[in-house]
C-alpha cells in the first residue's frame, strides 16, 4: 500500500528563530499586534509504499532522523494520513 506520511519539522522552543522573529515584526508593521510569536517550520509529506501503517511510519521517522531534520536545532513530529 502507498501511505501519505506528513512530517512536521520545528525549530527547538529554546532556540532563536530568527525567520519567526522577522515574521513577527512584519505582522506588527501591518497593524497585528495580537500575534505573540512566530515560529517558522517546514511541512514534508511523502509518499511511502509500506506493508502497513506502523512501517510508512518508521520509514517516515528515518527519513527525518537521516535526512529531513537536524536534531541538534530541530524536532519532528511524523503522521500517517
Amino acid at each position: 500500500m502507498i501511505f501519505t506520511v506528513q512530517i512536521k519539522v520545528m525549530p527547538l522552543k529554546d532556540l532563536l528563530d530568527p525567520q519567526g522573529k522577522a515574521v513577527m515584526g512584519g505582522l506588527q508593521n501591518l497593524g497585528l499586534n495580537n500575534v505573540s510569536d512566530v515560529r517558522i517550520g517546514k511541512h514534508i509529506d511523502l509518499q511511502i509504499e509500506a506493508a502497513d501503517k506502523e512501517a510508512a511510519k518508521s520509514a517516515g521517522e528515518e527519513a527525518a532522523k537521516k535526512l529531513l531534520a537536524n536534531p541538534v536545532m530541530e524536532v519532528f513530529e511524523v503522521t500517517i494520513l
